[in-house]
């Protein structure tokens, strides 16, 4: 089974506005759950645009990446994806929740990739999420009278992404930066990139989390002497989440009587490492807040490792710290690539039906993944850190210290396809589940425990950055 599938309160029939639309039109349709199986080069997928002109409606298969730059060379205008504010509004006046690929629903012109017609059929967005309309293409042409037609969007398959190269990150990383520089640089690629300095506070942490004689009024001492970390702690304790009876009055309070010292010592290197990046300004629109994605992350992640069976399960503080930090590399993308930030994030706003690593290698030559874990290496953290960045996006990694980007992945995909999160719904292989050693009802049962406690994680995630 796989989890986006219709469950069974979920109507199974398009929206009444859509099926008088087509009847109108007289086009034949079939509806049908949206079980993850259709094929991509034959799933449309629509995307409202709009600049100082006007809404531009632009649909393209799912195998394919809509790249701004050739649409701008191809329309002359500067296209991004329209608000998700006004576009929810257009949707709510037809009591539909997602955008179904009809140009006729709206008053834009239309533009569409020729690719489209060159299969026998169409799956197309119902306008009820989990159901898909299943139109012929001779069918569905008459559609396209007054819609432009031309050739824009990028294969997917012609973009290649690094999931199991580590040895190439600093190679690529290096070709990326030089492909966004006027000048040819030649240095090595710690004086290429202006490199952030670890946080003092950070050193400390380090040093105390592989002493083994360390106790918890060392991990105290060191967080007192940062004020903020130090409140965001005392903060972390008192949250409704953990439900300490009392009032916490100390950090050595927040250690001793809620947290534990393994979390308060991941908990406060995850947060010294942040500090060092900080949050970008720019972010896509109807992505998950940064701070509330690694938050539910972690504690999924915390959920899943409990569920292992004891014999090989990770050390519970270290899986926590990598999801606290699975996005890290978000921040680092966002550090080194300053004046191209923006850009990924408007691919990713006009890219809905991708994951994030394609717009990223398609516009950099290298993924958040790969940069976030080259820089946990610089900085010389865990090396199942490391691994649990690198090959989070890689579901069948079996190298040294798998465990930790298992289940990050795990993780990452259990929230996503409950729309926690960016990017779109997948299907989760068995044989991730099998490699863990975990059943598909435990992992489900984590994640719910996850989203039962919804409010109060959101409540923690906005005490770090309020709107990130």
């Amino acid at each position: 089974m796989t989890e986006p599938a219709l469950a069974p309160d979920t109507p199974s029939q398009p929206p009444k506005v859509i099926e008088q639309l087509l009847q109108k039109l007289g086009v034949a349709y079939e509806a049908l759950p949206d079980d993850l199986t259709h094929p991509k080069t034959q799933r449309l997928q629509a995307i409202l645009l709009d600049d100082a002109i006007g809404a531009l409606l632009v649909m393209y298969t799912q195998d394919q990446l809509l790249d701004l730059s050739r649409l701008t060379e191809l329309t002359g205008r500067q296209l991004t994806a329209i608000k998700a504010e006004r576009l929810e509004r257009m949707l709510e006046k037809h009591a539909l929740k997602v955008l179904p690929g009809i140009p006729a629903l709206t008053s834009s012109p239309c533009l569409y990739d020729e690719s489209i017609l060159q299969h026998p059929c169409l799956y197309i967005e119902s306008g009820q999420p989990g159901v898909l309309l299943k139109i012929a293409t001779d069918a569905f042409k008459p559609l396209l009278n007054k819609a432009s037609a031309a050739s824009f969007g990028e294969p997917v398959s012609n973009i290649r992404l690094n999931l199991d190269r580590p040895d190439d990150d600093s190679d690529e990383i290096s070709q990326a930066v030089q492909a966004f520089t006027a000048r040819r640089i030649q240095q090595r690629l710690e004086q290429t990139i202006e490199i952030p300095p670890l946080a003092e506070t950070a050193h400390k942490i380090m040093k105390l989390r592989v002493d083994p004689n360390s106790t918890v009024d060392d991990i105290t001492s060191v967080v007192e002497t940062d004020p903020a970390l130090a409140a965001q702690v005392i903060s972390w304790a008192a949250s409704p989440y953990y439900a300490a009876p009392g009032k916490i009055r100390s950090v050595e309070d927040a250690i001793v009587r809620v947290l534990g010292f393994d979390l308060v010592i991941n908990l406060a290197l995850g947060l010294a490492l942040d500090k060092s990046l900080g949050l970008p300004k720019d972010r896509p629109q109807q992505s998950t807040p940064y701070w509330q994605q690694a938050i539910y992350t972690a504690a999924v992640i915390e959920g899943l490792t409990l569920a292992l069976p004891r014999a090989c399960r990770p050390e519970a503080g270290l899986t926590y710290l990598a999801g606290l930090l699975h996005n890290f590399g978000y921040l680092v993308l966002a550090h080194v690539f300053p004046p191209h930030f923006s850009l990924i994030c408007r691919h990713l706003e006009a890219n809905p039906h991708l994951h994030h690593s394609y717009i990223e290698q398609h516009l950099l030559g290298i993924t958040r993944e790969q940069i976030g874990a080259w820089l946990m290496r610089y900085w010389d953290m865990p090396e199942e850190l490391t691994t649990a960045l690198r090959f989070q996006q890689h579901p069948d990694y079996d190298g040294e210290h798998a465990l930790f980007p298992n289940l990050t992945c795990l993780a990452v995909r259990l929230l996503n396809n409950h729309g926690i999160g960016s990017g779109p719904q997948s299907e989760i292989p068995q044989s991730l589940y099998d490699n863990l050693g975990i059943s598909r009802e435990k992992a489900l049962e984590s994640v719910s425990k996850v989203l039962n406690a919804e409010a109060a994680l959101r409540e923690l995630a906005s005490q770090f950055s309020p709107g990130h």
